[in-house]
């Protein structure tokens, strides 16, 4: 039995396609993945993201819980601003890559649909003996997200001002259409955008009123077709493809969101540290490739490197923006000689590095090239 967001009723009446996501009931596409790519980097396009977990932290010791639990120094954070983090197990490996955000009194997490009981009971597992309140409401709010260029000005004609919005990786209370929403801006898709968190029973409502003011701004709503080959482009990690329990933030290529400097202790703080200085060897790491022959390199394709077989696509498609087949992939250092391994670890050297992927028996060849493939274009 899957989950259906508050919005089924919605992707139904605009003729979406439905696919099983994460144990959820999801648009892939409404029209096709290439028009809602192609409209969502030159206008808006409007998401249901309602499949995402949302928790609330708060308490005494709300913030000696968050910096047990991320790697991210959580007594940095500013008030209302948004952070990227991760969920580290014992072992370094991660448990889920999040967001999150502080507000006034407490924090709100954002996790990934397929890991939200996971998430959670970790979050329960390590907040013994602390005094902290988990809230999770993932069942009872909704998400929706507006990216693209124009998603700013269509907030604006909905009565939230330009000099109003929230700035860059921040969050807000605001008022839409009448009602109490928090809305973010962060996205999933290398461009400009918000999220809007509000209470399921209005998401219906507020989905109707965005398509119907949206058109002066040729919006349209996207599945997650469309929404994974614009994170690709965007070289964001997707949960359980390229990033899992046996990968830490630095075999995922996610070093430079974990500080130096934190002193407190946290899940996996030994191998995730010893990597960040070097004082541990990486066994593998995730890489941005494009193809230099004309097929597309799909997830779990074999990865190899002086005709070994050394790791595997952990994501692959076109990209509409670019006309080019690309992708990440995860190359494991076991089998490759030291000289080889120090040059996949120097992004100088590593750059341009030829490789090959096997697809239906056959070997093509392919260059890993720099992150992101699009540039990334957020409105500060």
């Amino acid at each position: 039995m899957t989950n259906k967001t508050p919005l089924y009723d919605e992707h139904i009446k605009l003729g979406a396609k439905m696919v099983e996501f994460g144990g959820w009931d999801m648009p892939i596409q409404y029209s096709s993945i290439l028009k809602e790519h192609e409209n969502t980097r030159k206008n808006v396009g409007i998401f249901d993201v309602s499949h995402m977990g949302q928790v609330f932290v708060s308490g005494k010791d709300a913030l000696n819980f968050l910096q047990k639990i991320v790697p991210q120094d959580v007594k940095k954070f500013s008030e209302n601003h948004a952070h990227y983090c991760q969920l580290p197990n014992l072992e370094g490996g991660l448990i889920d890559d999040l967001i999150i955000y502080k507000l006034k009194e407490k924090y709100l997490i954002i996790v990934n649909a397929s890991r939200q009981e996971v998430d959670y009971d970790w979050f329960l597992e390590n907040a013994k003996g602390f005094d902290v309140k988990l809230e999770n409401k993932s069942n009872e709010l909704s998400m929706i997200a507006l990216q693209g260029p124009k998603a700013y000005k269509l907030l604006a004609l909905c009565g939230i001002e330009e000099d109003l919005q929230p700035e860059f990786f921040t969050i807000s209370k605001a008022k839409l259409f009448d009602l109490d929403v928090l809305i973010a801006r962060t996205g999933y898709t290398g461009e400009d955008g918000f999220e809007i968190i509000l209470e399921n029973s209005s998401a219906p409502f507020v989905w109707q009123k965005l398509i119907e003011l949206g058109k002066d701004f040729e919006i349209m709503p996207v599945g997650l077709g469309a929404r994974d080959t614009l994170r690709l482009e965007a070289a964001l990690c997707l949960y359980g493809s390229d990033i899992d329990e046996k990968t830490t933030p630095l075999e995922a290529d996610l070093g430079w969101s974990v500080p130096k400097d934190k002193v407190e202790d946290y899940n996996g703080k030994e191998l995730i540290m010893a990597q960040k200085l070097g004082k541990a060897p990486l066994r593998k790491k995730l890489f941005a490739f494009e193809m230099q022959d004309r097929i597309i390199a799909r997830h779990g394709a074999e990865v190899y490197i002086d005709g070994i077989s050394s790791g595997v696509v952990t994501s692959g498609s076109i990209s509409p923006t670019l006309g080019k087949n690309i992708g990440l992939c995860l190359i494991s250092f076991d089998k490759l000689s030291e000289n080889l391994a120090t040059s996949l670890n120097t992004k100088e050297k590593s750059i341009g590095m030829d490789i090959q992927i096997m697809v239906r028996n056959k070997l093509y060849n392919a260059k890993i090239v720099k992150k992101p493939f699009v540039e990334k274009k957020y409105k500060k």
